[in-house]
C-alpha cells in the first residue's frame, strides 16, 4: 500500500486547489504509473507522446499546459527539453502534504 502513498499525498494536497482539474489528475496520475513502470527513479525521463496515452489525453496543447501548471502551482518541477530527440525531466515532490500551495485570492 506505500506505493499508493505518493497519489494519496497528492489528492491530500489538491483537496482546496481550485485550479486543479481533471485533466491535471489524470496526468499525475500517469506520471506515478510511468515512474512506477520505469523502476521509481526520480525523476523520470520522458517524452509526452510517452505520458498522454496513459493519461488518456490526446492533444498534446493540452498535455503541455497542464504539465507546466503543475509545475507553476509546485505539485512537479518540470524541465522541458525542447528537443525532439531527448526527453524531458520531471521531478515529483513526495513531501505534497508538507507542501503549503498558494492559493491566488478570488477577487
Amino acid at each position: 500500500m506505500e506505493t499508493l502513498k505518493p497519489l494519496s499525498d497528492f489528492f491530500s494536497a489538491i483537496e482546496k486547489d481550485y485550479r486543479i482539474s481533471i485533466t491535471h489528475i489524470g496526468i499525475y496520475a500517469a506520471l506515478l504509473q510511468f515512474w512506477k513502470d520505469k523502476g521509481f527513479i526520480n525523476p523520470i525521463e520522458a517524452f509526452s507522446y510517452e505520458i498522454m496515452p496513459i493519461a488518456k489525453i490526446s492533444g498534446s496543447n493540452t498535455y503541455h499546459k497542464c504539465i507546466r501548471e503543475l509545475h507553476e502551482y509546485g505539485y512537479i518541477k518540470y524541465e522541458p527539453s525542447f528537443k525532439n530527440n531527448q526527453r524531458s525531466k520531471i521531478y515529483f515532490s513526495f513531501s505534497l502534504y508538507e507542501l503549503e500551495i498558494k492559493l491566488p485570492k478570488y477577487q
